[in-house]
Formats: C-alpha cells, sequence, structure tokens
C-alpha cells in the first residue's frame, strides 16, 4: 500500500514539474510574442480591422436597421448620405434594386469571412496531413501526392476554380469544393519541405531511440516546429481565398443573389457605374480593405514567428 502511495506521489510530483516548465515557457513565448506585436503597429492596425469586420458579421443582425434582401423600388439608387439627395438612413445609398447598400456590405462580410475560413481550415488538415505522411516516409506517397500537386500547381487558381465552378454548378458547397481543390497544394509543399529538414535532426532520432512510433514524432515533436509557419501560411492564403469567391461571384458562379456577396454586389452595380458610382465601389472598397487587414496583418506574423527572418 505504501508502495502505491509513493509511486503515485511521485507521478504527481513529476506531472507538477512539467506543467511549470511548460507554463514557464509559454508564459515567456507570450511575453515575447506581445512586445514583438507592440513594436509593430501596422500589425495591431490589421488585427484591430479584421476583428471589427469579425464582430460586424457575428453580430450583423443587431447592427443593421435593415432587410439585406428586401429593397423598394422608389429608394433605388439613392446616393450616399453625404451627396445631395441622400438619405441618413441609408448612410453608404441603396443599389438597383433599393436596398440598403451599408446593410449588404456587413451581410455580406459573413459570406467572405466563412468562405475564407472553411476554405483555409480544409486546405490546412488536408495539406499538412499529406504533407506530414509525405514528407516524413517519403516513397510511392510521396512521389503520387507530388506529381498531382505539380499537376494542380500548372493551372491558373482562378481558371481552376472557374471551371469547377461550371462543372458542379453554383452553390456555397461547391464554391468551397472549388476553393479547396486547390488551395491544399501550398501546405503540401511547406509541410513536406519542413518535415524533410526536419526528419534528420538530433531530436527527432532521441525520440526514435527512446521507442516512440512514427505517428507521434510526427504529432508530438516535429509538427509543435512548423505549426507556425503553417498559421503564417493560413493567414496570408485567407485573403487570397476571399478575393477567389468575390471573383467567382462577380462571374456569376459564385454566391448566388439574393444572397448578399461582395463579388456579386460588385457585378450588380458595374452598370450604374457612371450614374451611381457607390453601388459597385463601395463593396469594392470593403473587399480591399478587409484583404489588405489581412495580409498586413499576416506579414506581421511571419516576421514575428518565423524563426528565418530574425537577424542575429
Amino acid at each position: 500500500m505504501s508502495s502505491v502511495t509513493v509511486s503515485s506521489e511521485t507521478f504527481v510530483a513529476r506531472l507538477r514539474y512539467r506543467l511549470g516548465i511548460q507554463f514557464h515557457i509559454f508564459r515567456q513565448n507570450a511575453v515575447y510574442f506581445l512586445s514583438e506585436v507592440r513594436s509593430r503597429p501596422l500589425v495591431i492596425v490589421g488585427g484591430v480591422v479584421v476583428l471589427i469586420y469579425l464582430l460586424a458579421a457575428v453580430f450583423a443582425p443587431y447592427v443593421t436597421a435593415h432587410d439585406p434582401t428586401q429593397g423598394d423600388l422608389r429608394l433605388r439608387l439613392r446616393p450616399p448620405a453625404w451627396e445631395e439627395g441622400g438619405d441618413i438612413a441609408y448612410p453608404l445609398g441603396t443599389d438597383d434594386q433599393g436596398r440598403d447598400l451599408l446593410t449588404r456590405i456587413i451581410f455580406g462580410s459573413r459570406v467572405s469571412l466563412v468562405v475564407g475560413l472553411l476554405s483555409v481550415g480544409i486546405s490546412v488538415a488536408v495539406g499538412t496531413t499529406l504533407g506530414a505522411l509525405a514528407g516524413y516516409y517519403r516513397g510511392l506517397l510521396d512521389d503520387v501526392v507530388s506529381r498531382f500537386a505539380d499537376l494542380l500547381l500548372a493551372f491558373p487558381f482562378l481558371i481552376f476554380a472557374i471551371g469547377v465552378m461550371a462543372f458542379l454548378g453554383p452553390g456555397f458547397a461547391n464554391l468551397i469544393m472549388a476553393l479547396t481543390f486547390k488551395g491544399w497544394v501550398e501546405f503540401f509543399r511547406l509541410v513536406r519541405g519542413e518535415m524533410m529538414a526536419e526528419k534528420t535532426k538530433e531530436y527527432v532520432e532521441a525520440a526514435k531511440v527512446v521507442g516512440q512510433s512514427d505517428l507521434a514524432i510526427i504529432a508530438t515533436e516535429i509538427m509543435p516546429n512548423i505549426v507556425q509557419s503553417i498559421f503564417v501560411l493560413g493567414t496570408l492564403r485567407m485573403g487570397y481565398m476571399i478575393i477567389m469567391e468575390a471573383s467567382l461571384s462577380f462571374l456569376g458562379l459564385g454566391i448566388q443573389p439574393p444572397v448578399p456577396a461582395w463579388g456579386s454586389m460588385v457585378s450588380a452595380g458595374r452598370d450604374y457605374l457612371l450614374t451611381a458610382w457607390w453601388a459597385s465601389t463601395l463593396p469594392g472598397i470593403a473587399i480591399l480593405i478587409l484583404v489588405l487587414a489581412i495580409n498586413v496583418f499576416g506579414e506581421g506574423m511571419r516576421d514575428i514567428l518565423d524563426p528565418r527572418l530574425k537577424i542575429e
């Protein structure tokens, strides 16, 4: 009985020691990360802008006063509030169906952010898994997946997505499928290269000596050392996916009306560009600001998290 008590106390003591070490490391990393962020104002600005878009998308029904799909033809193409003939009830004006443009832009952010997050999330999951397995085991799996990735890279992304959407048809699920069918390749190449570089290092050999399985080594030893690179690439690719979604919706192959999507709003307003510039220009500015903020934030995260960019 006493030996069981001693062993349990020893286990608890070791567990507390390991948790204490991990907490100390986490605290040091958090302090360093926050200090680096504070030294980069553009990163803070980009993060704040993205956060504002996220909050607006989540609370869209509570921060808007109009229905994004119901319009009034008597109010069609009303100018913004600061122009002659504008109305403060429609601060950014109305579109060709008499719908409030600000409401549609806010609700359209939901589509762009969800598409960006889902497409990047699926691409990360698929590309990371295939890249980790191909880079660690090599052999036939690496040859097959790498050649397939090279084949996909031969096609320009937008043209490839247009072809997939033309084959599958418009719709939200098909849009996600079209974006992720090629989007995983960048993450596969990144993780494969990182895995090939890391698997030859001493800590991996030490893990093999103590008897860890290959999957355990990949998941617990190598992946924590490359997750920063995956996060940075994911941040940068999210802006690209939002642009791809807007492009497909602009061409009529993405999100279909009356669901508000920035690309389709730009497309609908281009017929009135000379007489009602706001109908097409303001949704385009919304895309510009969000993608620019995401890219600035992602570039800052790369500078902070990527040790290869640090000057000794």
